[in-house]
């Protein structure tokens, strides 16, 4: 929930759904005429899309063993490229090219072998032959240059790692896939036994170096999320639950398997079946002790897979019960790396920022040596706020702020060094940000606030409220995308207040808890708190006050205009309306029993109780809702359900569907008319 997640109301779940269906059969091409309709436009939006449109994105950084060479991908016009740059000289810059290549194909998610002598990389520059834009995996020799590939499937490929002896490569695979793994992704059009039919499962599989054959390790029967190699090569630690995956991540097992495809996996690690602060929790991010004696992994309440924050657990790779290594800390850890069998290297959210250290693992303690943080968001793969690291402690990450655009740094923790000047040319068309911390019904909360561009302390601004998403996330500075999101306002003239509200990352698990079975409620009184400190502090117009945000953000603010009028006008993305009717609509629903407590079969109440259409008739605030029509983890039929229910009560609205599109939207048309649609909305609603 993240991107958010799901419903069904149960006395009317046939109503509702088929009447949708029909909905969107008659009306579909009335929206794809929609989105493309012409609407009023401040001149400042478009000039200020085209600038976020120029940012380049290094969406991976790799150092080498030898912390020498940092390998990291972009962007560009005609596909995404590896570069290899030298750390020492960062001018000294290559440009990663396969002996196939082609145009408008890409090379991406480069690793670098144990020894340092070979790349991983997938690409689409496959030989002549081969499916057109099928990823496979190549490898490059840093004695010769050339570049060898090594797989020739049809599929989906994630992830790749190689086996710490060097001989293979495993990585993530969906045979035949027809769309992306996991819940973001626009769902397969209805069709067929639901459930059964066309169920696509992600297994391990695994790449020889030396005779590039192929073979699916992992069972058939398991989607398997994450996984890592033990140090000896000889045993897989991996993730995992029964099929369909995009539903089943909240209720996944840790398992041991031999690297055989004909080896049974052993599971160690049932969050359901054990006692104590993990029970019915999520697990993340696993990771064998270098003596491989132990299995460290990340364990929480987690609302998405890929929004990692938790405790650092321990556990042997026979199974028992898990250790919590950081019972009441007051962070929130998203990513994990073993410096040695006693030191644990972390990144972790700490308030909206991020914060790096190393904590022994025998007492649990932080060492000092290692103590970092940065306003910032940090990643070097796909995963939160990973980190590359070398044998000689070296590091390789992506840095990014509201003030500065992603580049790659290395170096020394504690001496990094831009080594990428890919944005440099990129004028800041937003005002300054600040971290702001206040106190409601005794928790600390932190959020971030960004200025009006030029700003004026003797004018009076708007103030727009975005809500992330998940609950369980977190705002932390980052540069903008062409997209949804909460930095462009301000450009346009707005304050905009990005709250860290109960139920966020950054101040532990109490805090990340402190919604459960009390969604909009608490975290309300907590940012409209943080909006009575703002007032006092700055010229806000209290006049001019809207909210948006997507996914859980997206309920956040239908919930939030049933219960205050204070919003003069709001925008949801792909949100939930019906607590009640989404679990029954959504593809998603394990993620709601560790939030609500039971299903809404065994407690309705709870549910209704946070169902913002049970208060529709509060509503004075005008409204646009937009949602793609394929979403499983916000399905559209939640904002058709609340924007019939204000037209009906004649609260201005107005619904937009985006054909195609799942809860993240992919199509650079329909991004950039969402943010259009709602930077107008806004204007014309809070002039």
């Amino acid at each position: 929930m993240n991107f958010a997640r799901i419903r069904l109301r149960v006395s009317a779940t046939f109503l509702t759904v088929s009447t949708f269906i029909l909905f969107l059969a008659v009306a579909k091409p009335l929206c794809a005429q929609e989105t493309g309709a012409a609407h009023p436009q401040d001149a400042r939006i478009g000039s200020l899309i085209e600038m976020i449109g120029k940012t380049r994105n290094p969406s991976e950084a790799a150092i080498s063993p030898d912390g020498k060479i940092v390998a990291w991908s972009v962007e560009t016009s005609d596909g995404t490229e590896i570069h290899l740059t030298d750390i020492a000289n960062p001018a000294k810059d290559t440009i990663l090219r396969t002996e196939a290549e082609a145009t408008d194909c890409s090379n991406e998610n480069p690793i670098w072998s144990p020894d340092g002598q070979w790349l991983a990389f997938e690409s689409t520059c496959a030989a002549k032959g081969d499916k057109p834009d099928q990823e496979q995996i190549f490898i490059w020799s840093k004695k010769t240059s050339q570049c060898k590939q090594l797989t020739r499937v049809t599929g989906e490929i994630d992830m790749p790692a190689w086996s710490p002896d060097g001989h293979s490569i495993g990585f993530l695979f969906v045979e035949n896939a027809t769309r992306n793994a996991g819940a973001l992704a626009a769902m397969k059009p209805w069709s067929g036994v639901i459930g059964e039919d066309g169920v696509e499962v992600q297994r391990i599989a695994a790449v020889d170096i030396a005779t590039s054959t192929v073979s699916q390790i992992s069972p058939a029967n398991l989607h398997v999320y994450e996984f890592d190699w033990s140090p000896d090569s000889k045993r897989l630690a991996y993730i995992a639950a029964n099929p369909p995956g995009e539903n089943n991540w909240w209720v996944a097992q840790l398992y041991v398997q031999t690297a055989d495809k004909s080896a049974t996996p052993q599971p160690i690690l049932n969050p359901s079946e054990i006692s104590g602060s993990l029970h019915n929790l999520q697990i993340a991010v696993p990771r064998w002790s270098p003596d491989g004696k132990q299995i460290a992994f990340i364990g929480g309440l987690m609302s998405d897979q890929g929004s990692t924050g938790g405790d650092i657990y321990l556990i042997p790779p026979t199974g028992g019960e898990p250790q919590d290594l950081t019972p009441g800390r007051p962070t929130s850890v998203a990513f994990i790396h073993w410096l040695s069998p006693e030191v644990i290297d972390l990144a972790e959210h700490a308030g909206g920022s991020t914060h790096i250290a190393s904590i022994n693992v025998k007492t649990g303690n932080d060492i000092k040596a290692v103590d970092i943080t940065f306003p910032e968001t940090i990643w070097a793969s796909e995963l939160v706020m990973s980190i590359s690291t070398s044998r000689n402690r070296n590091v390789a990450l992506v840095r990014s702020s509201f003030e500065k655009a992603p580049e790659v740094w290395a170096g020394p923790i504690n001496d990094l060094k831009q080594i990428t000047h890919l944005n440099d040319d990129l004028k800041l068309l937003w005002g300054k940000s600040e971290n702001i911390d206040w106190t409601n019904e005794g928790l600390k909360v932190q959020g971030w606030l960004l200025y009006p561009a030029d700003y004026d302390p003797a004018k009076k601004y708007p103030l727009l409220v975005y809500v992330h998403g998940g609950p369980s996330a977190a705002v932390t500075p980052r540069w903008p995308e062409v997209g949804y999101g909460g930095v462009p306002f301000s450009a346009l003239g707005y304050f905009v207040f990005m709250p860290n509200p109960r139920g966020s990352f950054g101040q532990g698990e109490r805090f990340t808890q402190a919604n459960v079975k009390d969604f909009g409620y608490g975290d309300l009184r907590d940012t409209l708190s943080g909006m009575d400190l703002l007032e006092r502090r700055f010229p806000i117009d209290k006049s001019r006050e809207g909210i948006t945000g997507w996914s859980y953000g997206g309920f956040m603010t239908m919930f939030s205009v049933t219960q205050t009028t204070r919003f003069k006008a709001a925008v949801a993305g792909a949100g939930i309306s019906d607590w009640k009717s989404y679990y029954g609509e959504n593809s998603i629903d394990q993620w709601m029993i560790p939030f609500f407590g039971k299903s809404v079969y065994d407690d309705p109440t709870i549910y209704a109780k946070s169902s913002a259409i049970n208060y529709i008739q509060n509503v004075k605030t005008p409204t646009l809702l937009v949602v793609g029509d394929r979403d499983g983890e916000c399905p559209a039929p939640q904002s058709f359900e609340f924007w019939h229910a204000l037209r009906a009560e004649g609260v201005k609205t107005q619904l937009v569907v985006y054909p195609d599109e799942g809860h993240h939207f992919v199509n650079a048309d329909h991004r950039r008319d969402v943010l259009e649609r709602a930077l107008n909305w806004f204007e014309t609603e809070m002039p």
